[in-house]
């Protein structure tokens, strides 16, 4: 494939990417303002309690979300399957923009918006590893993980993107215009932009890795994936760690600095943007990074810093009042997150022959950030809401342990080809 391809291809699909992330992130970044539309009256927590449960129901999704667009992808192709998902993630935005508060509708309010969530969730089980396996077969191997890494850069970019329109809509309307209609906006744009993205990806081509499969292999059954239980394991085991630190430090940060340091929420999603910008420009430098020493001492780096730094990391940012010093804790974790981040599809794609490869990294990635990544915010506020916020740091450094023991028994995939497998 010609070098001016593949960089267009690799566009197309990350810009795909990014729409697909900034819809789904959208909800925790105005979760703040349109808790209180699908609820009854009720303390913040309460409400915040309710949005993040159903921020949760999402996840559970992401594992058929996995399974199904995996085995789509690995039977019709990536290009089909990302085209799919960008529809999925579409129809979910718009149920969410259109659907009248609980004050109108009662409890059907709460029940479109799980089953927006469930389309969404759906879509970006399936997008992660279709999106990992399309941008690491379409690098080329001798810069993979600096290509590969732009999966997250556009996956940040989405949640940045969400944060940014939040500050746009901060500054230009009251409190109580995005309180009642003005939270809506964000849902309309990701709608809209989703259409965008499936123009875009009808025009990207089909990767090799896939095209030089005959039909005999292009199956995609489930079943192929309990021949490769190292895999499976590995990548269940560095997901649960992985996206668990991802969601704490960058999802649920707002709402812990608003909710425990007890920032204002302007000042709370401000370093929220500031600290996702940075670590989005760490991602190509980490990725490349793994290309110089490998995949395997870059994740331990993680696991073994994220065991050591959580829990004195967030019980300093609970009671940290200065801007400055909240951005440079947060900024710490994320400079720890971007080692697993930068390669995250990348090292699970390279684990998996091409037949079943979106599959493989799509199913178990889909059940383990669904238990521990959906459910972060959840947790995170129920320990608040039992008085031992403590509960919750403490979980996070288990799951950076279980981590560890992945990463560990993690063989080096740095030299793997993506096209030819043993």
């Amino acid at each position: 494939m010609q070098q001016n391809s593949r960089l267009k291809s690799l566009i197309g699909g990350s810009i795909g990417n990014l729409v697909e992330w900034y819809d789904w992130y959208v909800y925790s970044a105005f979760a703040l303002y349109f808790a209180k539309s699908f609820f009854p009256q009720g303390d913040r927590t309460a409400q915040l309690l309710n949005t993040a449960a159903i921020f949760a129901i999402g996840f559970l999704m992401r594992p058929i979300g996995g399974w199904w667009l995996g085995k789509y992808a690995d039977v019709k192709g990536r290009k089909a399957a990302l085209t799919l998902s960008v529809l999925l993630m579409c129809a979910g935005s718009l149920l969410i923009a259109v659907v009248p508060p609980y004050a109108v509708i009662g409890v059907w309010a709460p029940v479109v918006l799980v089953l927006a969530r469930l389309l969404q969730g759906l879509s970006v089980g399936g997008e992660y590893g279709t999106s990992a396996t399309y941008m690491s077969e379409m690098a080329g191997a001798k810069n993979r993980g600096f290509f590969a890494s732009f999966q997250y850069v556009t996956l940040i970019m989405g949640q940045l993107l969400a944060l940014a329109v939040l500050l746009v809509l901060q500054a230009v309307l009251s409190d109580a215009a995005l309180d009642h209609w003005g939270w809506r906006i964000p849902f309309v744009i990701g709608a809209l932009c989703a259409l965008v993205a499936l123009w875009l990806r009808r025009s990207i081509e089909e990767t090799h890795s896939f095209e030089v499969l005959d039909a005999s292999e292009r199956r995609g059954v489930a079943g192929e994936l309990l021949k490769h239980p190292r895999a499976l394991l590995t990548v269940l085991g560095l997901t649960a760690g992985g996206s668990l630190g991802f969601y704490t430090f960058t999802t649920y940060m707002q709402k812990f600095l608003v909710n425990s340091a007890g920032w204002s929420k302007n000042d709370a999603t401000s370093v929220s943007a500031v600290s996702l910008l940075l670590f989005m420009c760490l991602q190509p430098l980490f990725g490349a990074l793994s290309d110089r020493f490998g995949r395997r001492p870059q994740l331990l780096v993680f696991a073994v810093l994220g065991i050591i730094g959580t829990i004195p990391l967030l019980t300093r940012l609970s009671v940290v009042a200065d801007w400055m010093t909240g951005l440079q804790l947060v900024m710490a974790a994320l400079v720890v997150m971007s080692c697993y981040t930068s390669i995250s599809g990348l090292v699970k794609a390279e684990l998996f022959p091409a037949h079943i490869r979106a599959l493989g990294v799509g199913l178990p990635y889909g059940l383990a950030v669904s238990v521990f990544g959906g459910s972060a915010e959840f947790i995170a506020l129920k320990a608040k809401n039992l008085g031992h916020e403590s509960w919750f740091f403490w979980y996070v450094t288990v799951m950076f342990g279980v981590a560890l023991v992945a990463a560990w028994a993690l063989p080096e995939t740095r030299d793997t080809s993506l096209i030819i497998d043993d």
